[in-house]
């Protein structure tokens, strides 16, 4: 691709972006468990425990958060919005990759004043 299908490129998936709506970082998925009362039906062999549970979790400051939801419209939109989050993950790499590759092709700007590269030589004196 040249550089000028690679900024349309880009432009496109900006747009999609800018499309997805609500969305939230995080993992839905399905459990089922065994309780505590041992003469329960879940603790006989071959029996699945008590579920569906339907658990979202999610990191915030460092923590996993986990919320539980049962068969809901409110799990629906949880689903969706979790969903739309991996389509940006997604994106956003397309996204970054896109750029990458319009920062390689792009070409250098020549330098016009002579004064301009001394201060180009200050400034990046100090960068290791």
């Amino acid at each position: 691709m040249n550089l000028s299908e690679l900024e349309k490129e880009r432009e496109k998936i900006l747009k999609e972006i800018h499309q997805l709506g609500d969305m939230r970082s995080g993992s839905l998925s399905v459990r089922y468990q065994q309780c505590s009362k041992s003469p329960c039906v879940c603790h006989e062999p071959g029996h699945p425990g008590h579920g569906p549970i339907y658990s979202f979790s999610t990191l915030v400051n460092g923590k996993t958060k986990i919320k539980n939801f049962k068969l809901s419209p409110e799990l629906e939109k949880v689903r969706k919005e979790a969903e739309t989050y991996q389509v940006f993950k997604q994106l956003s790499h397309d996204l970054i990759e896109v750029n990458n590759t319009i920062c390689e092709l792009r070409p250098v700007l020549t330098l016009q004043i002579h004064g301009n590269w001394r201060n180009l030589k200050k400034t990046y004196k100090g960068i290791s």
